[in-house]
């Protein structure tokens, strides 16, 4: 578009009483472009409250949506090695890969908070390597169900990659970033999130 407006600019006088104006997909993106300036923040917002609301900490909160950009990563690695441009499908697709990573980040806190409120009821929490033993024990537990999450969410969403009918186009854009994106969601889950939890609760026991 901008190669397009430089020639017309400098190769095209308009009589007077005549206007320009740019149309098709183009205008269409350009109104897509606003809506999606208001639905991302909305969305973001509401994924925080929905997370406030079931944890009642800020700081757990903040863990998973500090997170979540890892999860979208892979998303756009995939879509690059597709070769598919950004369009609304594929904004659909990342809003929905976002509500998934997030899903799984608070199965994942659910379990390192069993694990440390465990050994802390225990008396097992007394430095910083018994916070350490507590994520661990915490993220094993978790491998499995997250392995088996993943491979149902790609296995179901794979044959839309695949599909060739009317609407395929679509479909697959939505489809690609949350296939891309649950590799990395799975790195998020299992190494990313565990981290950031040891060092929020290694600062909580140091100012205790």
């Amino acid at each position: 578009m901008r190669d397009a407006r430089r020639a017309v600019e400098e190769q095209l006088v308009l009589p007077t009483g005549y206007t320009l104006s740019w149309s098709g997909q183009y205008e269409f993106m350009q109104r897509v472009s606003k809506k999606l300036q208001l639905v991302l923040p909305v969305t973001l917002g509401i994924i925080f409250l929905l997370l406030y609301m079931n944890f009642r900490s800020v700081g757990e909160s903040l863990i998973v949506m500090l997170a979540l950009p890892f999860s979208l990563v892979g998303g756009v690695w995939f879509l690059w090695l597709l070769g598919y441009n950004t369009s609304v499908a594929v904004w659909v697709g990342f809003i929905a890969l976002a509500g998934v990573a997030a899903e799984t980040g608070v199965v994942m806190l659910i379990y390192l908070d069993e694990a440390y409120e465990r050994r802390r009821a225990a008396g097992q929490m007394n430095e910083a390597s018994d916070v350490a033993i507590a994520v661990r024990e915490g993220a094993l537990e978790r491998l499995r169900p997250k392995i088996m999450t993943v491979t149902a969410i790609t296995a179901g969403l794979a044959p839309i990659l695949w599909s060739s009918g009317t609407g395929a186009d679509v479909m697959k854009r939505v489809a690609a970033p949350m296939v891309g994106g649950m590799v990395s969601a799975t790195i998020l889950t299992l190494a990313v999130i565990p981290s950031i939890y040891l060092l929020w609760r290694r600062w909580q026991l140091r100012a205790a």
